[in-house]
């Protein structure tokens, strides 16, 4: 049974009370996401009449494979792919769905293929023990596969027939290219919100994700659900929440900075983040603080 108002189905714990189909939570008639196993990435599938939408694509051929068989038992209809940034666990899987699926046009903020060309093989590492051909660059599809249509400041809108997805970019948060895709009231926000788990600051600029989360609070009419990057469908109070946690994150580490910048690390217990995220955010804000004093 479908909905024609997801965010009808989101309790106010968050956690959605979706029918599943073929493995995929069935959002409304022709939204779907699922969970990868291992990282817990979001995949989206929006289906419209004449193709349809693949929002993030795994960490290499194994989860790509999977994912594509599970994109097949909903629609055969050609593909088309997005992608939110240029992390691993969304983007390594490129390859097989442009070689197996047939997929031409590959989404993505153009900021996307230079972070892709900069860090694609440092990245390899991270799939160690889940994705041994993509960590080796050996075997079939395990190339990376750059997004070949690049969204610059101004949204974008695709059709996919009777169903409408708009691309856009409300600036640098979780990465530097983050990209949104807003669909029917649905909003694939990709890392830029995370639930169930601490969000990742290692190539972050958290005073513009600060940002970048009061502007997605501001559209809230037009997005009441909202899908992270990982975890379960949320609503806008979730993403109020996540608002005001970075922002304490970013007052308590700025004022340990300053008060204690030889050990700064200090404030690390007091953080609203597990032990690791609050050291890389502490680092990104101190590796901002220098920027700006040298400026």
């Amino acid at each position: 049974m479908t909905t024609s108002n997801p965010a009808e189905n989101i309790t106010s714990s968050s956690q959605p009370k979706y029918p599943v189909v073929s493995g995929w939570i069935q959002l409304n008639d022709h939204t779907y996401v699922r969970s990868s196993a291992e990282w817990g990435a979001n995949t989206g599938l929006v289906v419209g009449s004449e193709k349809a939408l693949v929002i993030d694509t795994g960490g290499g051929p194994r989860q790509a494979k999977e994912l594509a068989d599970a994109v097949r038992a909903i629609t055969d209809l050609p593909i088309t792919v997005a992608n939110t940034h240029a992390h691993f666990d969304h983007v390594f899987g490129n390859a097989y769905f442009r070689n197996h699926l047939g997929v031409m046009d590959i989404w993505a903020h153009h900021s996307v293929v230079k972070d892709l060309l900069e860090t694609g093989l440092l990245q390899r590492k991270f799939v160690r023990g889940v994705e041994p051909e993509m960590e080796l660059a050996e075997g079939l599809d395990t190339e990376l596969d750059f997004p070949n249509r690049l969204l610059e400041e101004a949204p974008v809108d695709l059709d996919l027939g009777g169903v409408t997805v708009t691309f856009f970019y409300l600036g640098k948060a979780h990465s530097r290219g983050d990209m949104l895709v807003g669909v029917d009231g649905i909003l694939f926000a990709g890392d830029i919100v995370e639930e169930g788990g601490h969000p990742s600051f290692e190539d972050s600029y958290p005073h513009d994700w600060q940002r970048v989360l009061g502007k997605i609070i501001a559209i809230d009419e037009l997005y009441p659900v909202v899908i992270p990057g990982h975890g379960q469908p949320v609503d806008m109070d979730f993403v109020r929440m996540q608002f005001h946690k970075l922002r304490q994150g970013i007052r308590v580490s700025e004022a340990a900075i300053h008060e204690a910048s030889a050990d700064y690390t200090k404030a690390i217990p007091v953080l609203p983040y597990g032990p690791l995220q609050s050291r890389h955010l502490i680092q990104r804000l101190k590796k901002s603080a220098t920027r700006a004093t040298e400026d």
